[in-house]
């Protein structure tokens, strides 16, 4: 495998170093956003609902014409290179937010930099590497994307063991973001021809039936899987203090850097549709251990780095099975809508999963999101399992 590993093309490995230093960027914010909610903003897991699931609805549909026009010119470095540089801007200015509405406009401008750059991204790393290749491929990617993930908290808790502020803390990732711009820069085109004469195509019909049906079980699983920042804010539940809620956060993306190359080259093996069902039901497993099991010490590490194992089998996987099922000249539509599709229903995801903690108990909120991914895992081996010649 290493072999293998080393000897992928030069964009492969250039597209997973951007992602590295974009995430440690990312990162070093993410466990802190609710924590600052909480603390210094002074708002509770509805308005975080409302803030993560209004991010990522309003920069869905940037996703899908993103990908389009990618597919329609044949050029996806320049959405590549816009979108970094947007997110780069957006990140710093949290330190200056003195209101949660405000946290949100700059949530949702991270967001559109991550919609514009990520089908146009997703596109260009399949086209850069062949199919028996492509979950080794879309696995290094993840998992150095994960990598940038143990860095960005790593820092963050460093910061916050050191006495700086929580503000002072977003202003750090003003030097990733510039990097990861000047990085982007490099990015050469894949070569693969425009397509001029398709029209921009926004009918849900144009799929391929099998692509349908894929995306559609994609998006159960993403209806029952809201924020991450829901974890955070269960661990501080829990007892964790501020500082060790971003080492939780760097256990799961160690974990998940760790395995996903691995994973991501079982795939290319045994079938993408059964690893990904499993990595459902972890999700499903994990969850419901949230709910009921989970308690401060080795218990709750132990959990979290199990939900880096879930990572590792399905964010790569994800998307290199997407990249099997779209015809070559639809990828960037496809990754497209499958991007389309975790942020449109990531709104209704995270706002039904902040209430239902309110509402009701945090018990029945992870219980929902376990109910959605075992739906998800009878439907992908049933339903929408990929047919003879694709992978399993």
């Amino acid at each position: 495998m290493l072999r293998a590993l080393f000897a992928l093309p030069r964009s492969v490995w250039l597209i997973g170093l951007i992602s590295l230093v974009n995430d440690s960027a990312s990162e070093m914010m993410y466990p802190l956003i609710p924590l600052y909610l909480s603390s210094v903003l002074m708002a509770g897991p509805k308005a975080l609902g409302l803030i993560e699931g209004i991010a990522e609805a309003v920069s869905s549909l940037l996703k899908l014409v993103s990908g389009v026009w990618a597919d329609r010119t044949g050029r996806s470095k320049p959405w590549i290179v816009a979108g970094y540089g947007v997110a780069g801007l957006a990140r710093p200015l949290l330190a200056f937010v003195s209101v949660w509405p405000l946290l949100l406009l700059l949530r949702v401008l991270d967001r559109i930099g991550k919609a514009v750059r990520a089908a146009p991204r997703d596109a260009l790393l399949a086209a850069s590497i062949g199919p028996g290749q492509r979950g080794l491929a879309f696995g290094l990617h993840r998992a150095l994307d994960n990598t940038g993930a143990v860095i960005g908290p790593l820092i963050a808790a460093a910061l916050l063991a050191a006495g700086v502020p929580l503000q002072q803390v977003f202003l750090w990732a003003l030097l990733p973001g510039a990097a990861c711009l000047l990085l982007s820069l490099n990015l050469r085109e894949s070569g693969a021809p425009p397509h001029p004469e398709a029209r921009i195509d926004w009918q849900w019909r144009a799929l391929p039936p099998q692509l349908r049906r894929y995306l559609l079980v994609v998006g159960l699983f993403t209806l029952g899987n809201s924020s991450n920042m829901f974890l955070f804010l269960r661990a501080k539940e829990l007892g964790v203090s501020e500082a060790q809620v971003p080492l939780l956060w760097a256990a799961v993306s160690a974990v998940a850097a760790l395995l996903s190359v691995p994973l991501g080259s079982l795939s290319d093996r045994v079938g993408r549709a059964r690893l990904l069902t499993v990595g459902y039901l972890a999700y499903a497993a994990f969850y419901l251990a949230m709910a009921f099991f989970a308690e401060p010490g080795w218990r709750l590490y132990a959990l979290f780095a199990a939900y880096g194992v879930f990572m590792a089998a399905t964010e790569g996987v994800e998307r290199a099975l997407l990249a099997d099922l779209a015809p070559a000249h639809q990828r960037g539509t496809a990754f497209g809508w499958l991007n389309l599709i975790f942020g449109a229903v990531l709104l209704p995801a995270s706002v039904v999963f902040g209430w239902l903690w309110e509402g009701l108990s945090a018990a029945w909120a992870f219980g929902f999101s376990a109910a959605c991914a075992t739906g998800a895992a009878l439907l992908l081996m049933s339903w929408a399992r990929p047919g003879k010649g694709l992978p399993a």
